[in-house]
């Protein structure tokens, strides 16, 4: 009996023992290594001090909060985020995940066909695509002498010339008929003529008054309706003259990548190995085609090795940059003489690499997506995106794009000092005109006045 009650009081203890080794242990979090981008990868890595921040940084620790493990973070080795060598095996943060030397890899990592059949990614956090990276001075073509003109296309500037004729003669018709605008019908007097009309036309659009007024009911309507007309018409040009004197990427002569390939004075290319590049050469689009070609023979001259010398090089010279937009985002955010042409190709996204056998990727999948339900996805991207260019987006404005307001008003200057001068040479000769002839006049009386005498 004793030896009974011994033995089960050794299982119970046991059974106690083995029950608290098995809470300790489910309540110490697993240990994960990470392989992240190189340092100073603004804005998803960067190292402050003894410590790295960044995008992915503060990704990693919602999702380490949320799902309950550590992690270590190793650096890649080869700086580069994952290609095909030669002899078949994979480079950068998805070889290491390969070659076990780390479990998942934090990164702008493009979710390619290639990469998934090798790893697992997760859900993606970042949404992105392929554009172009230019520089402004560079991209921008030089400002039409008449750019005031620009907020119309010509086809609206003839259609208002037609509509301003049509009123004015309108005008004038309906003056004509109407008897109220005939002062004294007897005198077929009638202020309302053709010229009349045309100044009453244009001084609507100018939103000043002009004469003569209309007294007819008729002319009164046609009136009302043209200065609405009007007063719609320059509510339109003002709005959208702000907004092209404002916003730059209009003046941009490369808008898609059709344009990239048929310029002559920018190079291009992108980043070596990535997952742009393999883009373009395994596209069937023609333009696509080209432009791996360009780079293709060119590679050594063309392709960059890091994204920081690819920004840096369309800062320094004729070069454009063909990347993820997302990125390239970032670098106009960074630096205020950089833009991105509007057209993006290629949509894709940014995900957490894994390993196939890995237990966690459908678990960070689902972290993700409860990131982005609740925001703080948005937030991380407004954080470290933020642009530091917002101050000088309305600059002063150059000489060109008001040059031919000036040269307009000159025209009318000259115009009306001709017009006076003509006014003038009319009058002064008409008065040497009338002198010679009452000089002459009195000549003949003195001679006529001399034969009587005689």
């Amino acid at each position: 009996m004793d030896k009974s009650l011994h033995f089960t009081v050794c299982v119970l203890t046991a059974l106690l023992l083995l029950r608290e080794s098995s809470q300790a242990g489910e309540e110490k979090d697993p240990e994960i290594w990470l392989c992240v981008p190189p340092c100073q990868e603004d804005p998803y890595v960067m190292v402050r001090g003894a410590e790295l921040e960044g995008y992915c940084m503060e990704l990693l620790a919602a999702l380490a909060g949320m799902l309950r493990f550590q992690y270590r973070v190793r650096v890649v080795a080869d700086g580069q985020y994952g290609a095909v060598a030669a002899g078949g095996n994979w480079s950068g943060m998805i070889g290491e995940i390969l070659r076990r030397e780390a479990d998942m890899a934090v990164a702008p990592l493009t979710v390619t066909s290639a990469r998934e059949e090798v790893v697992s990614f997760t859900t993606p956090f970042l949404q992105t695509g392929i554009g172009i990276l230019l520089r402004k001075d560079t991209a921008s073509q030089d400002m039409s002498f008449f750019h005031f003109l620009s907020p119309f296309s010509k086809e609206t500037w003839t259609a208002l010339l037609f509509a301003y004729l049509l009123t004015c003669f309108c005008l004038f018709l309906v003056a004509r008929l109407s008897p109220c605008e005939w002062n004294e019908p007897k005198n077929e007097e009638n202020h309302f003529t053709f010229l009349n009309s045309l100044w009453f036309g244009a001084g609507a659009l100018a939103l000043q008054g002009a004469t003569p007024r209309p007294q007819a009911f008729s002319v009164r309507v046609i009136a009302v309706v043209w200065w609405l007309f009007t007063l719609a018409l320059l509510a339109a040009y003002i709005a959208n003259f702000t907004a092209l004197l404002s916003s730059g990427s209009e003046q941009l002569p490369i808008q898609t990548f059709e344009d990239l390939v048929k310029q002559r004075n920018l190079e291009f290319g992108t980043l070596e190995g990535s997952s742009t590049f393999y883009y373009f050469k395994n596209s069937k689009n023609p333009i696509h085609q080209m432009i791996y070609e360009y780079m293709e023979k060119r590679r050594e001259h063309v392709l960059v090795k890091t994204y920081q010398e690819a920004v840096q090089r369309v800062m320094d010279s004729n070069y454009a940059f063909i990347g993820e937009s997302i990125s390239q985002d970032l670098a106009a955010a960074r630096h205020c003489n950089l833009i991105r042409a509007p057209e993006v190709i290629g949509a894709r996204g940014f995900g957490i690499a894994t390993s196939q056998a890995s237990p966690w990727t459908k678990p960070l999948s689902i972290a993700v997506l409860k990131l982005r339900e609740s925001g703080d996805l948005d937030y991380l991207r407004n954080k470290w995106w933020e642009s530091s260019c917002l101050q000088e987006r309305w600059g002063p404005l150059e000489p060109p794009a008001l040059g031919g307001l000036f040269l307009t008003l000159g025209i009318g200057l000259a115009l009306g000092i001709l017009a006076a001068l003509k006014s003038c040479c009319s009058v002064f000769t008409e008065e040497i005109c009338t002198r010679l002839r009452i000089k002459g006049a009195a000549r003949q009386s003195q001679e006529t006045s001399g034969k009587a005498n005689a």
